[in-house]
């Protein structure tokens, strides 16, 4: 078949051994690689972050590693596709030579980790609600990004467009929320990728509120496979207790009858289910107002303040991180009034009582009620 096809290279879907692979390369005379490498070579091509490339690099030579020193013996009995280059190599050489990749990657990915871990530190305490995109790969997530955010993030019809968080702040009800486009799922990920990526899919777990995103427009059994592939990794990650509204997207690619019948069948799963076209912006608001339910739980507070030299700076803070709805001045005192989270609210108690003033909590608001 190879032959007749004049194929350039073979692909096989399952995970291949070392050896099947080698004795392939030896009979067919062409490069013979599996799912993962596919799947590396899918995301060599898509990468555009540090980041990304990092990842991919990490997990391609975890997976040359656990395999660097079978390689080099067979490549010792003929080069074929694939192993050339790897018969000049001692087996402990290479291997060693692999393992020192392996660690400065490593290193270089910790770094990034420290600083992704500074910036989700800095995004907790200034208080903002986190939204994150989650589905399985070309299912819409980074076009609904885009209509949320009004952003323009790279969308296409291939597979994995998304291999690196992107974070856009909006703002609901005059309050902003952070909503960040995540990598896409994909069914029987490797494990070698599933580490690789675990920093990305971090985003997710540590989010208020995930919006899983379903092509609505596929058949039931297809739609049905992803969305148990979807959960499947959300659980791994630690994000199944977090709230979840299904978008089901792609509305405008079938019937109102269609839809209505998809709906019945996942309101018995899935309690939060908005269906739109996030391409067309259509029902984008009913999805706005679903997630103003779980996000903007804010305490309503009002504190009196001596005007000092500190209490100024402290103000600017206050207008800059919560929603003021009113502030009066009299002589030698203020008086605010404001809502924000529950954390920041606490923060700014403290800072109030610190600087002398009166701090009083008048109410918590459900602004999506």
């Amino acid at each position: 078949m190879a032959k007749k096809l004049e194929a350039k290279k073979i692909i096989f879907g399952n995970e291949l051994k070392t050896i099947q692979t080698y004795n392939l390369a030896k009979v067919t005379g062409v490069e013979v690689i599996d799912r993962l490498q596919l799947i590396l070579e899918i995301f060599q091509k898509r990468a555009s972050t540090e980041e990304a490339n990092l990842q991919i690099e990490l997990a391609r030579w975890r997976h040359e590693l656990a395999h660097a020193r079978e390689k080099v013996k067979l490549a010792r009995l003929g080069e074929q596709p694939g192993f050339h280059g790897l018969g000049k190599y001692e087996v402990d050489v290479y291997h060693e030579s692999v393992k020192r990749q392996v660690h400065n990657i490593e290193k270089k990915l910790e770094s990034i980790k420290k600083t992704r871990q500074l910036h989700r530190n800095i995004r907790r305490k200034m208080g903002f609600p986190i939204v994150s995109l989650a589905g399985y790969t070309n299912s819409g997530k980074s076009t609904l990004f885009n209509a949320l955010t009004r952003a323009n993030v790279l969308v296409d019809s291939n597979l994995f467009t998304t291999l690196s968080t992107t974070i856009r702040a909006i703002e609901v009800e005059n309050e902003k929320i952070l909503v960040i486009d995540t990598v896409g799922f994909i069914d029987n990920l490797p494990l070698t990728l599933v580490k690789a990526f675990h920093s990305t899919l971090e985003e997710t777990a540590l989010s208020d509120l995930i919006l899983l995103v379903v092509d609505v427009s596929e058949p039931p059994e297809e739609i049905e496979r992803k969305l148990s592939c979807c959960l499947d990794t959300i659980r791994e990650i630690g994000a199944s207790g977090i709230p979840t509204i299904t978008v089901l997207n792609k509305i405008d690619l079938i019937s109102e009858k269609a839809l209505d019948e998809k709906i019945k069948n996942f309101r018995l799963q899935m309690p939060s289910i908005v269906p739109l076209s996030a391409l067309y912006g259509k029902n984008l608001n009913l999805l706005i107002e679903e997630m103003k339910k779980y996000l903007l739980h804010h305490l309503r507070s009002v504190f009196t303040l001596p005007l000092t030299e500190k209490s100024f700076p402290f103000l600017s803070w206050v207008f800059d991180h919560t929603l003021v709805q009113s502030i009066e001045y009299e002589e030698d005192t203020v008086r605010v009034s404001f809502k924000a989270p529950h954390q920041i609210t606490s923060k700014v108690k403290n800072d109030v009582e610190n600087l002398g003033g009166i701090f009083k909590f008048e109410q918590m608001e459900n602004l999506g009620s």
